[in-house]
Formats: C-alpha cells, structure tokens, sequence
C-alpha cells in the first residue's frame, strides 16, 4: 500500500463530515429571508475589499508555487489576483445582491377537480465544485449558491489553495457573524486527487456536482461520479471570418476573442477564413498577434500565406489549447465552415463575421452550441456579461440547464397541492 492509500481512509471520512455538515447547514438556509441572505453577503462584499491585502499575500503564495512548479503563463493569469480583480469579485456579489431571487417563482392552477396546483423554485440543496486554478471561481459559486438557499462544498486545484482558503474564510466568518451556520459554505483543503475522488463519492449528502476546469478533469468527473453532474463543457470556440466580412472588424474581434484572455474556456483555438478573402486577413492577423507570441498552426493553404505559420494537425483542431496557440483554415465557403464546427466543437460559443444576413441565419441555426454569436468576440460568453450577476459555470449539456449558469440554473421544481379530500377514481 503506497502512502496515499494509507491516507485515503481518513480523507474520505473528512469529506464526508464536510459533506454532512454542508446539508445540514442547506436545511438552515431554507429558513432565512431573501433580505436576510442578502445582507450577508454585502457584508461579504465589503469584507473582501477590507481584507485586500490578507487575500492577495495569500494569493501570492499561490503564485510563487505555481511559478516553481511551471505552470505556463495564460494559467497564471487565471490564477493571479490583484486589488482591482478582487474588487471586481466584490462588485459581482453585490450584483447578485440587486438580482431577483428565483425562490418561490412559479405559476399556479386550478384543476378542473378543485385542486389548486402552485408550482414554485426550491434550491438544489448541496452544491459541490471541483475547479482548476481560479481563485474568482470561489467567490463567484459560493455567492451563487448563498442567494438560493444552497449550500456549497469547494474543491479548487491545488495550485489555488491559498487563496480559495482566505476567501472562503471571510464568507465562513461573515454567515457566522450574522448568525448563521458557517457550513453553508466549506472548503475541502486538501491538495491530494483523492479529496476530488471522496467528494464524487458523496451522493447521500450532494445533490450535483458541478466540474469546472480542463477537458480532462470534467471527463474524469463525468466518468466516475455518483453524484449527479451537470457538465461545464471544455471551451474549444470557433470564429468563422465570412466572404462578406469586415475585415477591420473581424481583426479586431479574433484578436480579442483569442488574446484577451487565452486560458479561458469563451477563448478561440480555431480561425476559419473564408477563401475569398483570406490573402488579405491573414497577413494582418499575423501581424496583429506577433507581439504576444501567437503560435499560428495552419493547414496547407495558410501556409501558403503565411511563413511564419507551422503545420497543423487533426488533433490540432480538437484542441483546447488555453495558451497562445491557434489552428487556422482556410475555407471555401460557410458550408465548410459549419461542417468544420460540427466535427470539432465542444458546443460552447462560436462566432461569425460577416456583413450577410443570410450567413448569419443559416450559422445560427445550423450550428448547435449553447452560444452563438454575430459579429461579436465569444469572450462574451460570461454570467456578469449576460445580467446573472456572475456564473457557477458554462453547462454544455442540454439536461436541465445550457450556457451560463446563473441564480436559475440553482434551483428546481416543486410542487405544492392543495384540496379539500379529492380523490383519483
């Protein structure tokens, strides 16, 4: 029996006593107020702004770790936080704040036989997270699941530990504060794989799992899980640049959609030209993007036109790069664009230019992602972007919820039946 074996017995007794007092901690929730749930978390809000300078030295413990350890730098823009990141993680909890809740929403019937039939939103109960290297993703779905009456379980990456640890106590310290069971938001601090193996175990105390990170992690979630998952799908987005494009428009939204933030899952991995007019767009492209090092990986048209450009390969263009890497192809026409899409797209967001509303229509509806977009970079494909105030993750699926994850995607069905002694015949 190797070492971690030998700890694993006592890791999953942890997870499991966390995973316990979290659902106890839900039950408690459901008996507070939207006001109540509210002034919590401006509390946490402004907690987390007094508290700059504790989250950042501990943040900056995770830096130096993930610095040794190699991690590339698009993964240490994810992870890195600063006053202004942190204040924005503040100013998305207090947009939360000013959201609807969803709870108690519904619609209500009466039934030819008397019964009255309210159908109303109710909490999931516990949530449970495992996540990659990105302190914001804390804050974010501990918010989220406080304003539906969920409790959360967190698991980060371990290369974000320090951080996740300093946010979640000021969320802990802040419900205690105001009364309230401090449980309803924990953190499994362990660095070990076997925490993330014992929290998919946790089905009696889970009600969904929720991956969010690499194409590897959500797989081995999807794979091994006993908890009922919902799917945050691996980003890799297209941007088809049409015959009829802007050109100056579309420069400006591939640049943007592949380098604002080349780590994240709205980013592009794949450039579609169309033929007509790709002698013109690529160059300026290249040039574009040279400064920040973009590795341009081309079929055999693109390197025809551009040099500096390497070969690239079928697994290139089923890639999630999340790095400064791009495939690029050069096309005949939107058909072979769309075909393009359909054969490598993970049905997260991909994107057209062009000045044709037909092409629009016919890439709209032909492809089948969660979001499609028109002149416009996929780097929007974010909850604070589409008004849900911040996201708990991207669900690719189609069961329950699809696209951003906001207050609603937390909540489910209930039915309440009221009569006076019908009975079925």
């Amino acid at each position: 029996m190797n070492h971690s074996e030998e700890k694993l017995p006592e890791l999953y007794e942890t997870v499991r006593i966390i995973c316990e007092n979290a659902k106890k901690a839900s039950v408690s929730l459901r008996t507070l107020t939207g006001e109540q749930i509210n002034s919590v978390l401006k509390d946490i809000a402004s907690s987390l702004r007094e508290n700059t300078d504790k989250i950042l030295e501990e943040n900056g413990r995770d830096m130096s770790l993930a610095e040794e350890n190699g991690i590339p730098a698009p993964m240490l823009d994810r992870l890195s936080l600063s006053e202004k990141r942190i204040s924005g993680i503040a100013s998305s909890i207090e947009e939360i704040v000013n959201l609807p809740s969803p709870l108690g929403a519904g619609e209500c019937q009466v039934r030819p036989n008397g019964l009255l039939i309210r159908h109303t939103r109710v909490p999931l109960g516990v949530v449970a997270m495992i996540y990659e290297a990105r302190p914001n993703v804390t804050a974010d779905a501990a918010s989220l699941c406080l304003k539906t009456g969920n409790s959360v379980v967190l698991k980060c990456g371990k290369e974000a530990l320090f951080s996740s640890r300093a946010i979640v106590k000021i969320f802990r310290d802040v419900i205690r504060d105001h009364g309230f069971d401090p449980n309803a938001v924990s953190l499994i601090e362990s660095r070990e794989r076997q925490a993330a193996s014992a929290l998919m175990e946790m089905r009696d105390y889970v009600s969904v799992l929720i991956p969010r990170g690499g194409k590897g992690l959500i797989k081995s979630v999807k794979e091994n899980s006993k908890v009922p998952v919902i799917e945050t799908g691996a980003g890799n987005c297209h941007l088809y640049v049409d015959a009829s494009a802007d050109l100056d428009m579309a420069l400006n939204v591939a640049v943007n959609a592949k380098l604002s933030r080349p780590a994240v899952c709205n980013s592009i991995e794949t450039l579609l030209v169309h033929r007509d007019v790709a002698e013109a767009f690529l160059p300026a492209f290249a040039e574009k993007t040279a400064p920040s090092g973009l590795q341009i990986l081309g079929c055999e048209k693109v390197l025809g036109i551009l040099k500096e450009a390497s070969p690239a390969t079928e697994e290139d263009f089923a890639t999630e790069f999340d790095d400064l890497i791009i495939s690029v192809k050069v096309v005949n026409d939107l058909d072979e664009a769309i075909e393009h899409i359909r054969k490598y797209s993970t049905g997260h967001s991909e994107a057209i230019i062009t000045n044709s509303i037909e092409s629009a229509d016919r890439f709209t509806s032909s492809i089948d992602s969660a979001a499609l977009y028109v002149n416009a970079s996929t780097r929007f494909t974010d909850g604070g972007e589409f008004g849900l105030g911040a996201e708990i993750g991207i669900s690719t699926q189609k069961l329950h919820v699809r696209g951003p994850m906001g207050l609603s995607a937390l909540t489910t069905d209930k039915y309440i039946i009221e009569g006076k002694g019908q009975i079925r015949c």
